[in-house]
């Protein structure tokens, strides 16, 4: 689950909402703090959270907060309030839950 050497994406709203840099932050989360750490799933969500004016990612796994991860992004009252990131075991994408259907 989540190779970093499978393609990886991200939805046109998550491009459309998010800064390029906290896109990658996700990734960067999903490779060096979750995995190996945390049994992981094909689908992981993160609630993105307002944390002093900056962006925080809260892991969730089964509706449970697990961890949260502090960044140094600015956070944007646009921001989708949370997202997905599913791994089909060819490719990657970062999407909002309502476009993954859950």
């Amino acid at each position: 689950m989540f190779d970093k050497d499978h393609s990886r994406f991200a939805s046109y709203s998550i491009v459309s909402t998010l800064p390029d840099e906290a896109i990658d932050h996700v990734w960067y989360l999903i490779d060096n703090d979750l995995q190996g750490v945390f049994p992981l799933s094909n689908l992981i969500v993160f609630n993105l959270i307002n944390h002093d004016g900056t962006l925080s990612y809260d892991f969730m796994q089964n509706n449970e907060l697990v961890a949260t991860f502090d960044s140094p992004f600015p956070y944007n009252t646009s921001y989708p309030k949370s997202l997905v990131v599913y791994d089909s075991g060819n490719r990657q994408i970062i999407a909002t839950p309502s476009e993954i259907n859950i």
